[in-house]
């Protein structure tokens, strides 16, 4: 039995055992974002307990709430196994894509500042069950996340139970990486008290509410670290003309080589331009972003980059394996928060972020489409 469970060895149980808490007509509501950070048992404990439940003519279905996308052994298994009335608010996995483009599964997209929220004020119902992927469970109870904070705060204050994986493959160092703020409720919201990126305004811990725990999985998985292609001609091309970009702001006093903050999103692209900017005339660059990524460790490496800023890591299999490592180091320039700090506008305007992400079409006014295919079929989701 591992030592990352605090004083919860009375509640560890297998990943089947614990699927019993989770029923048909559930709102469950799972930790993850852009693969990482996602339980790795249960998903497909609840697979089969729902084709069990079909084999013998039972409805068994589930509506699934994350930060972002999970993985195949997440998404992907519980939509083969037709487990999920209801997605949200953000996909990438081709099997519950190709279901909700076929109208069987329900499917909502929303500005993933926007869900946490959403679900604080009761849009999405009351939430039987939330499951939290953890890096260890401190001896007074509370949580240390692992790879990503996404919604998980929301879902644990939500939830009548809670089911924790806890995830030995994860770095322990992870521990004082995280800042975790809670906005806030309505009516009494105040200012986010972040001005510079660096800013930590929060506890490195999840504060859990004991009584709601009714099992503990031990897991040892890695997250979903997909390789990322080589550079080819067109991305580095791409990148070239957004490094000029970013040189032009310079000469037209809009932007200095000391001290650009940026956003990136996810993919070969983004990391070209990454690439592009080891070898830059920019210098003490910081990132406020959703996501950690390859090029970000390398600028970091570097002593280009001195803060990255984010909710959830997006890495290869290479770069997990170095974070595993070094994160203890890395966690001088890392800090990963909730998404309702990350991606919040208030936040991104006052820093003053250049953001650069991809697109599916644009029209001529300038409006962005990111995720519905002709208007018709959705992609991954609005992110934000």
């Amino acid at each position: 039995m591992s030592d990352r469970i605090g004083n919860y060895k009375d509640l560890v149980m297998s990943a089947e055992e614990a699927a019993q808490f989770v029923n048909h007509g559930d709102v469950v509501g799972i930790s993850g974002f852009t693969g990482a950070g996602y339980p790795k048992a249960l998903p497909t404990a609840i697979a089969e307990k729902a084709k069990a439940a079909h084999e013998k003519g039972e409805e068994f279905q589930i509506d699934l709430y994350s930060g972002a996308s999970t993985a195949p052994d997440c998404d992907g298994v519980l939509a083969e196994a037709n487990a999920l009335r209801f997605r949200s608010p953000y996909n990438s996995d081709p099997i519950l894509r190709n279901k909700a483009n076929a109208g069987e599964i329900l499917y909502q997209d929303i500005h993933l500042s926007h869900s946490g929220q959403q679900v604080e004020e009761g849009f999405n119902g009351d939430f039987q069950v939330a499951i939290i992927e953890v890096v260890r469970i401190l001896e007074d109870g509370n949580i240390i996340p692992s790879s990503a904070v996404g919604n998980n705060l929301e879902y644990i204050e939500a939830a009548d139970k809670i089911i924790l994986e806890v995830n030995s493959w994860q770095s322990e160092n992870l521990e004082g990486m995280h800042d975790i703020y809670r906005v806030a409720k309505l009516p009494n919201r105040q200012p986010i008290p972040i001005t510079k990126v660096e800013d930590r305004i929060g506890e490195t811990f999840i504060e859990l509410p004991s009584e709601k725990v009714v099992a503990v999985v031990e897991t040892n998985a890695p997250d979903r670290n997909a390789p990322f292609r080589a550079p080819d001609e067109v991305s580095e091309k791409i990148a070239q003309n957004f490094i000029h970009f970013l040189e032009g702001e310079v000469e037209a006093g809009r932007l200095e080589y000391d001290g650009f903050i940026m956003q990136s999103g996810v993919g070969n692209v983004p990391n070209a331009v990454m690439a592009g900017l080891l070898d830059s005339k920019f210098e003490n660059i910081k990132a406020y972003t959703e996501v950690i990524q390859d090029g970000m460790l390398d600028l970091i490496d570097a002593g280009k980059m001195t803060v990255a800023s984010a909710t959830s890591f997006a890495l290869s299999p290479e770069y997990a394996d170095k974070m595993n490592e070094n994160a203890d180091r890395y966690k001088e320039s890392i800090i990963l928060r909730p998404q309702q700090i990350s991606n919040h506008p208030e936040v991104i305007r006052r820093v003053g972020l250049i953001s650069s992400n991809g697109m599916i079409e644009a029209d001529i006014y300038g409006n962005i489409n990111s995720t519905n295919v002709g208007g018709s079929r959705i992609m991954n989701g609005t992110g934000g």
